[in-house]
C-alpha cells in the first residue's frame, strides 16, 4: 500500500520529466489552429498549436514554451490529453482540469484526466495555478480562433 507521499513523489517525478524532457515541444507545420499565452506575473508564455482530423477531432497538439516546470509539464500533458478528441470534449476536459487545478479534485474519471492527475497538486499552491492553466488557455483561443488567450 502506497503512501500520501509516495504518490506526491510520482506526480512530483511526472512533472519533473515533463518539463525537462516535453514530448509535444515543437514547432507543429502545418497546423489548423493556434493561439498564445502570457503570464506576466511569473513570465510563462506559451503557444499551443493544433492539426485536426478530417472529422475535426484533434490529429496533433503541441507547443512552443518558456517558463516554469508546472507550466511546461501541462502543456506537454494538455497536448497528449487532447489528442483524438472533438472540440466539445476538449472543452469539458479543459473544464474539468481547471476545477482539478483550483481544489485537487475533479469528478471526471476519464483516461484524459487521470493522465494530468499529476497537476493536481498545484491547487496547494494558489500562485502557481495560472502556471498550469495558461496552457489551456491558449488551447482554448485556438479552438475559438483567436489568437491570444484571454487568460484569467
Amino acid at each position: 500500500m502506497s503512501s500520501f507521499d509516495d504518490v506526491r513523489d510520482l506526480y512530483q517525478d511526472v512533472i519533473l520529466d515533463r518539463a525537462r524532457n516535453p514530448r509535444h515541444m515543437h514547432i507543429l507545420d502545418p497546423f489548423d489552429a493556434a493561439a498564445r499565452g502570457d503570464n506576466p506575473m511569473c513570465g510563462d508564455q506559451v503557444e499551443v498549436r493544433i492539426r485536426r482530423t478530417p472529422d475535426a477531432r484533434v490529429a496533433e497538439a503541441a507547443f512552443q514554451a518558456r517558463g516554469c516546470a508546472i507550466s511546461l509539464a501541462s502543456a506537454d500533458l494538455m497536448a497528449e490529453a487532447v489528442r483524438g478528441l472533438p472540440d466539445a470534449d476538449i472543452r469539458a476536459l479543459a473544464s474539468d482540469f481547471r476545477d482539478m487545478a483550483r481544489t485537487g479534485a475533479t469528478h471526471s474519471a476519464t483516461p484524459a484526466i487521470e493522465m494530468l492527475r499529476p497537476l493536481s497538486g498545484v491547487c496547494e499552491y494558489p500562485s502557481r495555478v495560472k502556471c498550469a492553466t495558461l496552457p489551456w488557455a491558449a488551447l482554448i483561443a485556438a479552438l475559438d480562433g483567436a489568437q491570444e488567450a484571454q487568460h484569467e
